[in-house]
This record gives C-alpha cells, structure tokens and sequence, in this order.
C-alpha cells in the first residue's frame, strides 16, 4: 500500500471547514459574546458642586473661603484674574452624561457675583450616577446601641514593664582623664 505524502491534508481540510462555520455562529445577535461589551473608562473632569455647596457661598467672601467651600477651580484664566471657572463633566457607562459650569466673579479678594445653573442636591447628584438597579437603602451613618454592645471589649494595654532589675554595668570615661 503506497504511502500518501501528505496524510493530514483532508483533516485539515475539515478542520479549516469547521472553523470557519463558527466564525459565521459568532456573528449571531443572540449569541453570549454579543452580550459582552468592552469596558469603558468612566471619565470624571473637574468638582463636583452641589446645591448644598453653592447655597453656602455668598458676594463678600475671601478667594480662600470660596476655595474651602468648592475645592480649587478647574480653570483660572491668566487674563482674567477676577473669574474662577468650576467645571464639571462625567460619563459614565449606563447614565446619561452630565456637564456644568459655575462661573465666580470676584473684586479684588471679594466674591462678586455667582453664575450657576439649577444644580442637584448631594442625594440627587448620587442617584443619578448610580448604576444599580435594585433599590437599596443608603448604608447606617451610626451603630445602634445593641449594636455597640455587641461589639467586642478592645484589649487592655499591657502595664508598663519595672525599671530593669540585675547588675549595672559602669563603662570607662568616653574622654581620657588629664
């Protein structure tokens, strides 16, 4: 019986066939890898303000109270140095993206005048980024009673040890004697 010099060339034929007859299942919209999508960075720009934050600011405070308050602008412009730009921007996979800017005008180290649209509260801004889908309440800010009591008693520090018993050693004089 002769021998063939390529034996495997029909298996690979038949092999190459298969392959190529997945390609073509994968392609399909109700397969499991239409379903998975690649992860997108989630792009936060600039601070956050909230309508708590800009009812605290007021015509009349200092550049550092407006900083402790809002954080540092995003842009301060060299050729207006009167204006503070906060600009805010996030987009996040499964929410709408969001963008808003607050203009701060100040004379001399006063604040001046406010230029903000209608911002969310803290509670508002958080739901609308948040991405779960069941409904859960927000997470307890302080234990219970019973719950403190249920803690466990932190270990008492050990006492502090006796001044070192047994022989003293004397040691020469560091500097020769004259």
């Amino acid at each position: 019986m002769p021998k063939s010099r390529f034996p495997l060339r029909p298996a690979s034929g038949l092999a190459a066939l298969l392959a190529l007859g997945g390609c073509a299942s994968l392609q399909s919209s109700d397969s499991l890898l239409s379903r998975i999508t690649p992860y997108h960075i989630e792009v936060v720009q600039g601070n956050v303000v909230t309508k708590e934050q800009i009812a605290r600011v007021s015509p009349g405070l200092t550049r550092a109270q407006v900083r402790d308050i809002m954080g540092s602008p995003l842009l301060t412009d060299a050729f207006h140095g009167d204006r503070w730009d906060y600009v805010f921007t996030i987009r996040r996979q499964g929410t709408e993206p969001q963008q808003r800017t607050i203009v701060l005008r100040f004379d001399g180290d006063k604040l001046k005048s406010v230029e903000a649209p209608e911002l969310p509260s803290e509670r508002e801004f958080v739901a609308s980024i948040d991405t779960f889908s069941g409904k859960r309440e927000p997470p307890p800010l302080a234990l219970t009673d019973e719950q403190r009591q249920a803690l466990p008693t932190p270990p008492r520090p050990a006492p502090e040890p006796a001044e070192p018993s047994g022989p003293t050693r004397t040691y020469p004089p560091l500097e020769p004697r004259s």
